[in-house]
């Protein structure tokens, strides 16, 4: 098979990391790819970004691709899929209507009241004013989320009326047409990524991100400091409640209304001190850095897996297969993420991590002259996988020892929820 990973970061070099190992994959083009990709073996890297739909298109037709995996959300927003179907190219990813639930978190919204799904109560605002009113009204804390793409940064929980009404402020002045305010919830946070073919929908081993830039979860909202998996906090019963009630009503929702939605469904959930559970969001894609911690668990072949979903015939596919393990991820960023940062830091030491067992996922660098460069605020996703979770963090922070580029920042508290509950 020859496959293409659409996309340039931490989840993309996963995504292919994962793909090259089977021997069924014979070549992987990452378009554009990152300085992680361009050393994978049976892997080459091609300068097309994913927004470029038609160089995407023929490419894969030039190449005979049999398979094309959209690893971030905006080519999906834009239609790739789409396109690559219209000219009978199989592709892992849904279209652009269905990306909606991930593009408006409105239109998102609107879905799970349709389907019957728990969520967060929450009004959609189109002015400031209104939108200021409501925060008024309700009081704090709160929380307010762009409605539209943000690269993971676009929901602010203000646990102060004043901070809500700053946030709306800034975004209707950062461009968002629609803002959405909704109740606060209380709990814990963990990631379902499912795939789904639009009929059967398979959850992978259930994952808890860590959004936020400080220890302790402090500071603003990030893209991901770093993941564990699988979660102790998501049950066996949990999990069960999670596909009655969230997973499967999405899905048959989405195919009442015509939309034949295959790729992955990415629920945030908030568990509440009860176990009851509610959607914070959707994504339609691969979450990262979730997807660094939970394919290096995965035994089953991805492709066949993903495959299964391109052709609709997930439901005969036999139950996934995972390594009896977990797995940690440590985002190393750069200084100042997610505000302003450098660029073009030398990185040293990825080899020696290696040698002590760390897989290396590169989330934002650059391979010059043979020189690794920094060239995003996430830079590199260091996995480690161990017998337990407690082995696994320990692992996580002993291979990243090694690395280092200038004002490197990273949680230390990565794991922290499991460990103390």
């Amino acid at each position: 098979m020859k496959i293409v990973v659409v996309g340039s970061g931490g989840r993309e070099h996963a995504l292919a990391h994962q793909l090259v190992q089977s021997p069924q994959v014979e070549r992987c083009y990452c378009l554009p790819g990152n300085g992680g990709t361009a050393t994978l073996p049976k892997t080459e890297n091609i300068a097309l970004s994913g927004d470029d739909i038609t160089g995407i298109t023929q490419f894969c037709q030039g190449q005979a691709i049999d398979l094309v995996v959209v690893g971030p959300e905006l080519p999906l927003t834009l239609g790739l899929a789409d396109q690559l179907r219209q000219v009978g190219i199989k592709v892992f990813g849904p279209g652009q209507v269905g990306a909606q639930i991930e593009a408006s978190k409105s239109w998102a919204k609107a879905l799970m009241m349709a389907a019957g799904v728990p969520t967060a109560f929450g009004e959609t605002f189109t002015n400031e004013a209104s939108a200021q009113a409501y925060v008024t009204q309700q009081g704090a804390p709160i929380v307010v989320k762009a409605d539209g793409l943000a690269a993971g940064k676009g929901v602010v929980v203000a646990m102060t009326e004043a901070e809500a009404q700053q946030a709306i402020t800034e975004l209707f002045s950062q461009g968002f047409n629609k803002v959405v305010v909704e109740e606060f919830l209380v709990g814990q946070e963990v990631s379902v990524l499912a795939l789904t073919d639009g009929l059967t929908v398979r959850p992978l081993l259930p994952a808890q991100d860590h959004k936020r830039i400080g220890e302790g979860d402090t500071g603003p909202n990030t893209g991901g400091m770093g993941v564990y998996a699988p979660a102790p906090l998501a049950t066996p019963s949990l999990m069960e409640q999670v596909q009655k009630t969230v997973l499967e009503p999405t899905v048959a929702e989405l195919r009442r209304r015509g939309i034949d939605y295959r790729g992955v469904l990415y629920a945030g959930l908030m568990v509440g001190p009860e176990g009851q559970v509610k959607v914070l969001e959707y994504n339609c894609r691969f979450g990262d850095p979730e997807t660094q911690a939970i394919l290096p668990l995965l035994v089953t072949p991805l492709e066949e897996v993903l495959l299964a979903c391109v052709e609709q015939r997930l439901a005969s596919l036999p139950p996934l297969q995972w390594q009896s393990a977990s797995a940690v991820c440590v985002v190393l960023a750069a200084g100042g993420y997610p505000g302003a940062y450098a660029k073009g830091q030398v990185i040293t030491g990825i080899e020696e991590a290696r040698a002590l067992g760390a897989l290396v996922f590169h989330a934002g660098t650059e391979l010059q002259a043979e020189q690794l460069l920094t060239a995003g605020g996430r830079v590199l996703g260091m996995t480690a996988l161990g017998p337990d979770l407690k082995t696994a963090i320990a692992e996580a922070y002993r291979v990243l020892q090694p690395i280092y580029f200038e004002d490197m920042y990273y949680r230390r508290d990565i794991g922290h929820r499991a460990l103390s509950t």
